[in-house]
């Protein structure tokens, strides 16, 4: 469990192709794909390219901090190609984290509580449940174990992460996005997306703010073995709040605190607030998608 190392330079090229029988005659739809500056990475340059080419194309920041395009198509398709790709430096963050300098886990959960003219708090707005991470009584009562009274809420993060990563299997294809938290923490297998869900769900419902991070991560090729081009996906992390270290990113998947290795693209409640590709579309009754990632050494 380590974040340190140097930083790195990284490519990242994301690609969504959709194929439509029949065609689709109108469009419209929101992309979440473009980095921005901060979180420990410098983008140096970021593009998105449509075909075929939006009739209407707007790219603004989201009430997360997020940037999006919006677009609309015109012209009927029976291809949708996105593609982004971006440049940027990640440096590590926490290689100089002490989990036990942060504050007790009850000190934050009550400086968050509701009190007539107390201080507003932004992490507030990752307190609560939201619609694919409800508070759930199971998730509470398995949180419990890493925050006995008095335990440093980044120590007890650490090890809800390590338990979350043990007792989970990770398994392609085994869950969807529409299947409920419950369903997922009870069947203990999933992908990125359902350990970070769980991993939500479990400091939320001890009254800590936490945070769905959408991101890549640069993954290692089997020693002699070439990198694979578009073998890699996207990935997700959870981002927990402390009053004296700020956020920190716990990647439950890879059992490690965030590092050069990650890049962040996006953060939200959920999965739902920083979907890559998502829309409204008249025609296309039948479709398929492929989405291709690719990571590298820049």
């Amino acid at each position: 469990m380590s974040s340190a190392g140097a930083a790195q330079a990284l490519r990242v090229v994301h690609e969504t192709t959709y194929r439509y029988s029949p065609r689709v005659d109108i469009a419209y739809h929101l992309a979440c794909l473009m980095p921005q500056s901060g979180h420990a990475q410098q983008v140096a340059d970021a593009e998105i390219a449509i075909e075929p080419k939006p009739a209407q194309c707007t790219v603004a920041t989201d009430a997360f901090g997020n940037l999006r395009t919006w677009f609309a198509l015109f012209t009927p398709h029976d291809v949708l190609r996105v593609r982004a790709e971006s440049r940027l430096v990640v440096t590590p963050r926490f290689a100089e984290l002490d989990p036990e300098a942060s504050a007790r886990w009850e000190t934050a959960a009550g400086a968050l509580r509701f009190r007539v003219r107390a201080p507003f708090w932004p992490a507030a707005d990752f307190l609560y449940g939201s619609p694919f991470v409800p508070i759930i009584d199971d998730l509470r009562s398995y949180a419990e174990a890493s925050f006995p009274a008095g335990r440093r809420l980044i120590a007890g993060a650490i090890d809800l992460m390590h338990r979350i990563h043990a007792d989970f299997t990770y398994r392609p294809a085994s869950t969807s996005v529409g299947m409920p938290l419950a369903e997922v923490f009870a069947q203990r297998h999933g992908v990125c997306q359902d350990y970070a869900h769980v991993m939500l769900g479990c400091l939320r419902a001890l009254g800590l703010p936490a945070a769905y991070v959408s991101g890549y991560l640069l993954t290692r090729p089997p020693p002699g073995q070439p990198r694979l081009l578009g073998a890699d996906a996207s990935h997700a992390w959870v981002s927990v709040w402390c009053p004296q270290a700020g956020w920190v990113d716990l990647d439950p998947t890879n059992d490690l605190l965030v590092g050069a290795s990650h890049v962040t693209l996006a953060v939200g409640r959920d999965f739902g607030d920083v979907t890559p590709l998502r829309g409204v579309i008249r025609g296309g009754a039948e479709h398929t998608m492929k989405v291709a990632v690719t990571v590298l050494p820049a």
